[in-house]
């Protein structure tokens, strides 16, 4: 059977991000892939035009559709936009004890906009961070999570350790919002820190890196891989999706979600 995965996110109009990008990232990766929409943004390279949230009841009924009959190896969630909607989807994951959960605590678009209500960060820290297997903020997502700044390489390590406290097993820190000439990231399991290193890239195509990061992992944990291959899987896999992007749109370009061209086996 082919491996399959589910994203719990917003929709992209521009494609780039959100459930168009994580359904681009699961079919390179050989996985089906399903979707739950919990917002609809009129959105392009530029910016985000416009948001409406669905309602929770929606959003769970569409959950329950997937995971009731296709089922999923592996669940990433993106933009879940309140509080509302992080507790349906809280409750309806721990009903059907997803175990294979990939968190992607999306707050804020590549452009600025605000995709997380301000009410909706206490719930997304106490109902669903508990239920992941991993978590992947950026330096800004993990500052607003923890309450203080965090702001340089040497915060990272202090930084995962207390994400790890809040409850998912692993913590990924992305650090591309440092300085320098490389871009530091770091998985932490509890016990052990794995630095992942590469060159920053100088170029605007990053739209949706983070959806397709957090996505690539779910992909490859939904094929059976351990966590740790998987990031450092989907490590690479990002990095070569940004140095091959389509020269798309006017703004934050989304990356090649199919720079590996499609798997034609399980591997």
């Amino acid at each position: 059977m082919i491996p399959r995965a589910l994203t719990i996110a917003g929709s992209d109009s521009g494609g780039g991000a959100g459930i168009q990008a994580d359904l681009k990232t699961f079919m390179a990766h050989g996985v089906y892939g399903a979707s739950a929409i919990t917002a609809i943004t009129a959105q392009n390279t530029v910016g985000v035009h416009a948001v409406l949230m669905l309602e929770p009841s929606l959003v769970v009924a569409q959950i329950e559709a997937v995971l009731d009959d296709i089922g999923a190896d592996a669940v990433k969630t993106g933009m879940l936009g309140n509080a509302s909607i992080i507790q349906a989807v809280a409750d309806t994951l721990e009903r059907y004890r997803v175990e294979r959960l990939v968190i992607d605590p999306v707050m804020v678009a590549k452009s600025g906009a605000r995709l997380l209500e301000e009410d909706a960060i206490a719930t997304l820290r106490a109902r669903l961070l508990p239920l992941a297997l991993v978590v992947t903020p950026n330096l800004p997502e993990a500052s607003v999570l923890l309450r203080r700044p965090v702001t340089d390489e040497r915060d990272m390590q202090d930084a995962a350790r207390d994400l790890h406290t809040l409850g998912p097993r692993y913590v990924l820190l992305k650090g591309g919002h440092l300085s320098g000439s490389d871009v530091v990231d770091l998985l932490y399991d509890g016990e052990r820190f794995v630095t992942l290193r590469a060159p920053r890239l100088e170029t605007n195509h990053t739209h949706g890196t983070g959806c397709t990061y957090a996505a690539a992992i779910a992909a490859l944990i939904a094929r059976g891989l351990p966590v740790e291959q998987a990031v450092r899987q989907a490590h690479a896999y990002l990095q070569d999706a940004i140095v091959h992007a389509p020269a798309i749109g006017k703004g934050y370009g989304p990356v090649n979600h199919l720079v590996y061209g499609l798997p034609v086996s399980r591997g």
